[in-house]
């Protein structure tokens, strides 16, 4: 699934964040709680094999609680990795994060000079925030738009720790069409890029799927709708986003109901785990390879005329 917004100062941003890599001592990388597979950015974990992590799940109180420590325990698997949650009001967990990284340095560094630390998240997932509280001070614009951040700057910490900033970037290209469609719920893609009532609809399904309790509660009524569709029918109706004739305005209704799950009104709810990501990797790599052969097909053709 194409993702239609990829600003420039992120292509740059890309590229930036490639040629400094090699003096960054350490990555801290801000997760949505929600989605920490899809809110994961490919490069960081293609270059990052050598450097300690920190992963920052931000806004677990958004998330679901069990699902959060699943995460966790899944990504801490790996010896160099760290986890930590937290929502967007982070202060009380900023010392954490400064322990993380005296921990996880290593030793012949303490001694000798300041650890770079390079933070990075994808857009709006608090960045911003968690570098203020971890200078106790303002020094990194917040807001609720995606792609605040636009350049990289240096803040320094304390005598021990330099945090490297990054501004919020995206990749070029989504190959795992549900990572799309969940970084497009969360609000990390601007709402502009994608038509809502699709997303709204890839909301519902999964709602009917994994949570119908919460679609009960969302409705006030014991029995389920019958598919997406319904359900949005339903709530259209139930928050009076008709059209002349009383037809439900989908549009409006899908506005609704992403709207709703951003700001948690729908319950504490995540919208991947760990069991789901094999499979899913496994179809995109077989769609890739069918890409392939098309590709290698279509040349071969073309060679013949």
């Amino acid at each position: 699934m194409p993702i239609h917004w990829y600003p420039g100062h992120m292509n740059k941003a890309s590229h930036e964040m490639k040629s400094v890599l090699k003096d960054v001592d350490l990555i801290i990388e801000l997760l949505d709680a929600r989605l920490p597979f899809s809110s994961q950015n490919p490069t960081i974990k293609e270059l990052s094999t050598t450097k300690p992590c920190i992963k920052v799940l931000s806004k677990s109180d958004l998330a679901d609680p069990a699902l959060t420590r699943d995460w966790q325990v899944h990504f801490e698997q790996e010896e160099s990795v760290k986890t930590l949650a937290t929502n967007l009001d982070i202060k009380h967990k900023a010392e954490s994060v400064l322990h993380l990284c005296q921990k996880l340095s290593p030793k012949t560094l303490r001694s000798t000079r300041t650890m770079i630390a390079m933070i990075t998240g994808i857009p709006n997932v608090g960045k911003s925030t968690l570098i203020n509280a971890l200078a106790g001070r303002k020094v990194a614009k917040t807001g609720n738009e995606p792609a605040i951040t636009k350049g990289q700057q240096r803040i320094k910490i304390n005598e021990e720790v330099t945090l490297l900033d990054t501004p919020g970037i995206l990749w070029p290209k989504i190959h795992n069409e549900n990572s799309g469609y969940r970084l497009a719920i969360s609000g990390a893609i601007k709402d502009t890029a994608m038509n809502v009532e699709d997303v709204a609809f890839y909301l519902s399904g999964y709602l009917l799927k994994q949570y119908p309790e919460s679609v009960n509660q969302l409705l006030d009524t014991k029995t389920l709708p019958n598919d997406d569709l319904a359900l949005l029918e339903a709530l259209g109706r139930k928050r009076g986003c008709l059209r002349r004739g009383g037809q439900v305005d989908l549009e409006k209704v899908s506005s609704v109901l992403v709207n709703e799950f951003r700001t948690g009104k729908l319950g504490r709810i995540s919208l991947e785990t760990p069991s789901m990501i094999p499979a899913e990797e496994a179809q995109v790599e077989q769609l890739k390879e069918e890409k392939q052969r098309r590709d290698e097909l279509r040349k071969a053709k073309r060679k013949k005329k």
